[in-house]
């Protein structure tokens, strides 16, 4: 029997402390929400916690993450709040191995910027817009379980172009009611980590309780884990002639003696 997955949902929760409606959409907060769709549907197999932006280190310690398997990540309001040395200790442990569920607005965010490479920008409109998802890749680990196609009677749109690297799976496209199309359900290796990021969830709308919405994301929860002895970024070594086992650290570009007069 393999031991629960590890999850941290982190959410930014300031809409849900500075806009009532909100609060009343989601009275545990969307980080509470996310949480307990996780639980839901994985049950004794996750072992789910929630962190927060105005605690200490954001919720994000060395020692939180360590005990991480998989994070997920909402945030809209305030991503210049998330202090650089947060946003570089999450990047650092995906590289080393944790998986990451980027959520909606968390494309913009610190994190999710620094992973990909890019702006991370788009088109958007908030006008209660229907959206539809669709399966792409149905052999996925990530859509099993999900309608084809999935429907959200009302979310934010959210269009092309998205400027994020080409995806190394792409397994779901969403269509909007104005006729946008989106890249909506992308994954990402980097390092020994695994990214998905999954496009629905505004904070105006009730999107993390849609059963659809919760399935995805916790299929994604399962897909994320990394399986290694150790969490570790990967490492430059030098293997000498037909030695594949016992690699040398880096000992710099230039000889310890370069640079000396010869004689």
């Amino acid at each position: 029997m393999t031991d629960p997955i590890r999850v941290t949902v982190w959410g930014e929760n300031r809409h849900e402390q500075l806009e009532p409606e909100v609060a009343k959409r989601y009275p545990d907060g969307m980080h509470g929400a996310v949480a307990q769709g996780i639980e839901a549907n994985l049950g004794e197999s996750a072992v789910v916690r929630t962190a927060t932006l105005d605690e200490p280190e954001h919720g994000l310690t060395e020692e939180v993450l360590r005990g991480t398997d998989v994070l997920t990540w909402w945030g809209h309001a305030a991503h210049g709040e998330v202090s650089d040395e947060v946003a570089e200790r999450v990047q650092r442990h995906v590289l080393e191995g944790m998986g990451l569920i980027v959520l909606h607005s968390g494309h913009w965010s610190k994190v999710f910027t620094r992973l990909m490479g890019t702006t991370c920008t788009l088109r958007w409109r908030a006008e209660h817009d229907r959206e539809l998802v669709w399966t792409v890749d149905p052999t996925h680990p990530i859509a099993q379980g999900v309608p084809h196609p999935m429907i959200i009677d009302e979310d934010e749109m959210y269009g092309e172009f998205f400027d994020i690297p080409a995806p190394d799976e792409l397994v779901f496209i969403s269509s909007f009611s104005g006729g946008e199309v989106f890249r909506s359900g992308c994954t990402f290796k980097r390092g020994h980590g695994k990214i998905f990021y999954f496009r629905p969830g505004d904070q105006e709308y009730p999107t993390y309780f849609h059963e659809g919405v919760r399935k995805v994301i916790s299929n994604a929860v399962e897909w994320a884990v990394t399986r290694r002895p150790e969490r570790a970024l990967p490492t430059l070594l030098r293997y000498e002639t037909e030695d594949f086992y016992n690699g040398h650290g880096y000992r710099g570009a230039l000889r310890a003696d370069a640079g000396e007069a010869s004689e």
